[in-house]
Formats: structure tokens, C-alpha cells, sequence
């Protein structure tokens, strides 16, 4: 059975660094020793107000990061000169708001598809792939796998739901990922999962074989505070694939 690939997201080691205004920790280094402890990629998320990620930090990626770069972002104008000017090997486009702690719940397709459409249409002829951020919605996977696969080829379904409860309502938000996941691998999508994951949930969600990739960064550079961010990878590894 094919393993889902691990992308460590490093935006909170850019938080700590923007906290102080200084030019430590550095989310580059965090990603190098990410790739080393067996990340196979590495998520950013530049953000209109830069609470974290900064366009530096961007560009040095694109340079240094040895597998896939993938750069969440917005649909705003600002966002996508970026992308198009450091060229990742994907964008994951999200929605974005500035009251929000974190990203809050997945795109709305049936309301900004002429806009998602637009953007991953100058997404593509830059090379760029797109993937979307949404619910694990039947609707919204639905709407998308009418969508040009060369624009549009995959999505991340965002686990958040399933995270926050326990029992049996988590073992219904754990169906409705899988169900979402098995949807969009029938119709030719790339699928891919992230929000909230951590050692104690991730298990059950990297083990839906469909889901080719798995996004996981708060839990992970939490956890580096106390053990070191190569270990943390490590123990998130570690659950990915339980008993290899």
C-alpha cells in the first residue's frame, strides 16, 4: 500500500522569529533539518498581513528545499506575483481572513470558483500546480472534478473537523475525509490532507490510501520546543506509519 508523504509546515518557526523582530529561528534551517529527519516536503503559508512567512523566506525556499515546496496562499493580486516570481512546485490556494488565529474551514467553491479559476489558470501557464483547500464536502469535490485537471489537478482536504472531536462523532468525521478522499481519487485528483493533525489522531488519516500527502506543522513545531524539531518529525513519522 502506497505511504502518504509527509510536508512539515515551518510557518510557526517564523512565528517565534516575527515575535521579536529578529532573524532567529530561521524557518530555512527548520526546513533543511525537516527534510533530514525524512519530510519529504516542505509547506509555507505567505500570508497579506506576514504574521510569519516573508517573502525572503520564499525565495531562499525555493532555492534550498530539496523535494516539494508548497506555498499556501490566498487568491489575493499580491499573492499570486509572488508565486509567480519564486515559482514553488505547488500552490494550495486558501481562504483568508484577518481576524482569523489560523485558516478556519475550507474554500467556498460554490461561490469563488470564477476567481480559484482565474488564478489557477496563470498558476499553470507558469508551471505551478494548484491544489485547493477544502471541506471534506461531497459538493466541493464534486464542483472541482469538473475542473480542468492540467489547471486543477489536485485538492487537500482540510482534517480540522475530525481533530476536534472524539468518539464516535470523530469516527464520522474520519468517513466523511475518507469518503471525500475516495471521491476525488475516482475522479483523477490528486489528494492530499492537513489541519490539526498531530501523534494522537494522524494514524487513522494517513492510513485512507488515497491521501498521497499530509500537511502537519503546529503540532510538530510545538512539539520541537521540547524535544527538537528532527525528533518531533521523527514521532509524527513514527504514527504515520505505526509498526514499519
Amino acid at each position: 500500500m502506497p505511504r502518504a508523504r509527509l510536508s512539515v509546515n515551518v510557518d510557526h518557526v517564523a512565528t517565534l522569529r516575527q515575535a521579536r523582530g529578529v532573524d532567529y529561528p530561521d524557518p530555512v534551517e527548520a526546513a533543511a533539518i525537516a527534510e533530514a529527519a525524512g519530510a519529504e516536503g516542505i509547506t509555507i503559508h505567505i500570508r497579506v498581513d506576514r504574521r510569519h512567512i516573508q517573502e525572503r523566506d520564499v525565495r531562499v525556499m525555493r532555492e534550498r528545499v530539496a523535494g516539494k515546496l508548497n506555498l499556501e496562499m490566498s487568491t489575493a493580486e499580491e499573492m499570486v506575483d509572488i508565486a509567480l516570481e519564486t515559482r514553488p512546485h505547488q500552490v494550495t490556494l486558501v481562504p483568508e481572513r484577518a481576524e482569523e488565529v489560523t485558516t478556519e474551514g475550507g474554500l467556498d467553491l460554490t461561490t469563488q470558483m470564477d476567481r480559484i479559476r482565474e488564478v489557477a489558470q496563470r498558476l499553470a501557464a507558469g508551471g505551478i500546480a494548484t491544489s485547493l483547500f477544502i471541506d471534506p464536502d461531497p459538493e466541493h469535490v464534486r464542483i472541482l472534478a469538473a475542473e480542468d485537471r492540467s489547471m486543477l489537478p489536485g485538492f487537500e482536504i482540510n482534517t480540522d473537523a475530525y481533530t476536534r472531536v472524539s468518539g464516535a462523532e470523530q469516527d464520522g468525521e474520519l468517513e466523511r475525509v475518507r469518503e471525500a478522499a475516495l471521491q476525488g481519487a475516482d475522479a483523477g485528483l490528486l489528494v492530499y490532507a492537513g489541519h490539526g493533525l498531530t501523534t494522537a489522531n494522524v494514524g487513522p488519516i494517513s492510513a485512507i490510501e488515497p491521501i498521497e500527502e499530509l500537511n502537519i506543522g503546529h503540532s510538530i513545531v510545538s512539539r520541537a520546543v521540547l524535544v527538537g524539531l528532527h525528533a518531533a518529525v521523527g514521532e509524527i513519522l513514527e504514527h504515520m506509519y505505526p509498526g514499519t
